[in-house]
């Protein structure tokens, strides 16, 4: 078949009428080639396709939601970093989302959340204008009013996170913090370590909490103390700096962090001391943000699967979207320790391997 030239700019959208035309076919004939190619002949179904490309033609979204009653768009609500932290993470999730939304013929429709607890404002604008088929949720806490809320009223959403309630609402994807911290714990008994702090945030924090978990486990695991070896702090450097004193006052030799920020709060804190982070004490951050990487020492830190949690977000709310009655489905996804010059080969001082 000759190469069909596209229509010039100036006769306007190209139409299904026009591909149509191009194709030899009829409109109907069109329209089952875009959505339900299994009822043409290989042949037809080739040419409508060549014209369909060679003009450039896109189904109009308005017309695909009449006809589907789905709009193609997850609502995914943003919030805004804090000051005080280390640079974002959640930009490499939504990435990883947006792609797999792409490839399933979705798209991502972003709209913003208040900082702090999480509100349904915008959830209840967006299912008012009928706008979106799902939503993702992220930053979810023990008393989340949306996961409830959604289900409902049967609007099909997927967790960033546990719901931690434990009651059996939503299908979710998390990273296993606990095991990201007890990963830390025994590379640096591995190392030498015996003297291991823990800067967390606040207890009652879930994700919090749960990362504690793991080096409280891995502690007790090797007989260690943890008495007088934990610390906490809000997500803020300055914070941090001036929680972490008493870890170091006790003679700690290294210290696991709940996130980078926490992390950068110990690198001050030992900077004011005349202290170097992995030359004299070692330090392990949690998010692997791309901070991490470019602090002097460069900082170690465990790092989640992004995206492979934006992939496993999807494909859930994609089959929750298909099956509503299915029980919901839990994925627990482990982190890895990427190790850098802030946790060097031995422990320092007393407490490093025993020679021979």
């Amino acid at each position: 078949m000759p190469r069909i030239p596209r229509s010039p700019a100036s006769q306007g959208p190209v139409t299904l009428a026009m591909v149509a035309r191009r194709a030899g076919v009829s409109p109907q004939t069109v329209s089952n080639a875009l959505n339900s190619p299994d009822l043409l002949r290989p042949e037809t179904l080739e040419r409508v396709r060549e014209a369909v490309d060679e003009m450039g033609y896109r189904p109009s979204r308005a017309a695909q939601t009449l006809r589907t009653r789905s709009s193609k768009l997850i609502g995914y609500g943003i919030q805004p970093s804090q000051p005080g932290t280390a640079a974002p993470i959640m930009d490499r999730f939504l990435h990883a989302l947006s792609q797999a939304a792409d490839e399933a013929g979705y798209r991502i429709l972003l709209f913003a959340s208040p900082p702090g607890e999480p509100a349904l404002e915008g959830y209840e604008e967006l299912l008012g204008q009928h706008e979106v088929d799902g939503f993702v949720l992220s930053g979810t806490a023990r008393h989340d009013p949306r996961q409830a809320w959604l289900a409902k009223r049967g609007v099909p959403f997927v967790g960033f996170g546990r719901m931690w309630s434990g009651r059996p609402v939503g299908d979710w994807v998390d990273v296993d913090g606990a095991s990201g911290t007890d990963a830390a714990v025994e590379h640096l008994v591995a190392l030498g370590h015996r003297r291991i702090a823990f800067l967390g945030w606040p207890r009652g924090s879930d994700v919090g909490d749960d990362r504690a978990a793991g080096w409280q486990r891995a502690m007790r695991r090797h007989g260690l103390p943890t008495r007088a070896r934990r610390a906490q702090s809000v997500d803020d450097i300055e914070a941090a700096h001036a929680a972490v004193e008493p870890l170091l006052d006790a003679g700690a030799t290294a210290v696991v962090a709940a996130s980078d920020t926490l992390a950068m709060g110990c690198y001050q804190a030992l900077r004011e001391r005349g202290a170097a982070p992995g030359r004299d004490i070692a330090v392990v951050g949690f998010d692997d943000s791309p901070a991490a990487a470019l602090l002097s020492p460069a900082l170690s830190s465990i790092e989640q699967p992004l995206e492979a949690v934006g992939r496993e977000c999807l494909r859930l709310l994609l089959a929750r979207m298909s099956d509503s009655g299915a029980p919901p489905e839990r994925v627990l996804l482990a982190p890895s320790l990427v190790v850098r010059d802030s946790v060097p080969g031995t422990a320092p001082g007393p407490d490093g391997p025993a020679a021979g």
